[in-house]
């Protein structure tokens, strides 16, 4: 029996916010509660429709364990809709959106939310091994003299925090950050300097000019938020529409200060924010009556060496072409996450290469995966400018290529994006 067709018939998100900013005294959980309470308000659907809730999030606050369920329960959902929290790092909302589609495929579920959160604000300072031991210590002592005992052993230097989003960060297995793995690129493919700012600008232009026109006002849903409650949140504060390439050429280079070419200026920044979707089969679509923003038609995760972790979207996206026989000039719009200009420009000298698709991806025949056009790719600029939170991306980026889709009135869209530890992810998306 054919799997039936997934329908993604609403979408939303908050705006997205530089960390330490205007939504840092939101948690997480309760950003995903937001989005949810919004989408099933726009939607119309009665929420006793709603199956299951599957969220992604990568930093997994202590306090809402399974987040998933305290996300669901938060914006009003029964207690019998079956919630479970996924992390596959960069891709964890791509990962809510085709375990959903899985369940909806077999059966499982008629409706899903599939989501992701991330409050970058509120990763923790984490004790170290000794500070910890310490304070076992004492909550095992017995005796006055064994308190002060462990008492005695106190140092300073006890106190010197684990950095848990530095941790995240860095590649356990190869020891690089994803900062380092853009030098790492920028090297490999000969990118310099000035290419990076020069992309960093047009993405701060494209979301400039997309928020001027209206665009992301579709998909934001405005946030107030805490501790005075007197403030609403109505766009995205990452784009500036005052950026220059003389202002980032100003910047050092971060990651590598002697001979590297990647700043803060040039990455993407750490952000927080949450996206939704309502997905269900297209049958039930119509039992509802309700005309999708559009259909995920399918999907591939692909792996490579961690150091390289920036090519996910080129690996991804020549499995996904493989898989399904369609051409990267097929798609009238891909967006394709910006964690690093320096990573999105090797990604485009990659897809462009004969020499690269056969040493590396199983082409023949002199065959590169294809060109990406610029007029196609992140019109309405990208991470660069809007941002990254990291278990929320890739809603984000199918749901602002659903949208474009909707304006450009085009058919087919591909949203793709790198993974950290050496990862990508592709999706093929149709309007409706």
């Amino acid at each position: 029996m054919d799997s039936p067709r997934i329908a993604i018939l609403e979408g939303v998100r908050t705006p997205f916010c530089t960390s330490g900013g205007v939504l840092k005294e939101i948690a997480a959980d309760d950003l995903g509660a937001i989005v949810v309470r919004e989408l099933l308000a726009r939607s119309g659907i009665d929420r006793r429709e709603v199956d299951e809730v599957i969220f992604g999030n990568v930093a997994q606050p202590a306090h809402a364990a399974n987040i998933a369920r305290v996300i669901g329960l938060k914006a009003g959902l029964t207690p019998d809709v079956v919630s479970h929290t996924v992390h596959h790092n960069c891709a964890s909302g791509i990962q809510s959106l085709t375990t959903a589609a899985l369940h909806i495929g077999a059966g499982q579920a008629d409706v899903v939310i599939a989501g992701g959160t991330e409050s970058m604000s509120q990763i923790p300072l984490l004790f170290g091994p000794r500070m910890t031991a310490l304070f076992l210590r004492l909550t095992k002592a017995k005796s006055i003299g064994q308190r002060l005992g462990a008492l005695a052993s106190f140092r300073p230097a006890h106190l010197r925090p684990l950095i848990a989003l530095k941790l995240g960060l860095t590649d356990p297995i190869c020891g690089l950050n994803m900062g380092q793995t853009a030098e790492v690129l920028a090297r490999e493919f000969g990118i310099c300097r000035r290419e990076q700012d020069a992309y960093a600008l047009a993405s701060h232009e494209r979301a400039t000019r997309a928020a001027e026109e209206g665009y992301p006002d579709q998909e934001i849903v405005p946030v107030v938020g805490p501790p005075r409650f007197d403030h609403a949140q109505l766009y995205d504060d990452g784009p500036r529409p005052t950026q220059s390439l003389e202002a980032l050429a100003r910047l050092r280079p971060y990651f590598d200060r002697h001979a590297g070419t990647v700043t803060v200026g040039n990455t993407c920044p750490l952000t927080d924010g949450a996206a939704a979707l309502l997905v269900s089969s297209e049958e039930k679509a119509r039992q509802l009556g309700i005309t999708p923003l559009g259909f995920l038609i399918d999907w591939t995760f692909a792996a490579l060496d961690g150091r390289r972790m920036g090519l996910g979207p080129v690996y991804a996206t020549a499995k996904l072409l493989k898989k399904t026989g369609l051409k990267l000039d097929q798609f009238d719009v891909i967006e394709l996450n910006e964690a690093f200009a320096a990573q999105v420009l090797a990604n485009e000298k990659a897809f462009a290469s004969p020499a690269f698709a056969a040493e590396h991806l199983g082409y023949t025949n002199d065959e590169a995966v294809g060109e990406l056009d610029r007029e196609r790719l992140n019109p309405n600029g990208g991470a660069i400018a809007l941002g990254h939170p990291v278990g929320a991306t890739g809603v984000r980026l199918v749901l602002t290529a659903l949208r474009e889709l909707q304006r450009r009135r085009g058919h087919r869209g591909l949203a793709t994006l790198c993974v950290g530890g050496g990862q990508g992810a592709a999706v093929v998306l149709e309007a409706a």
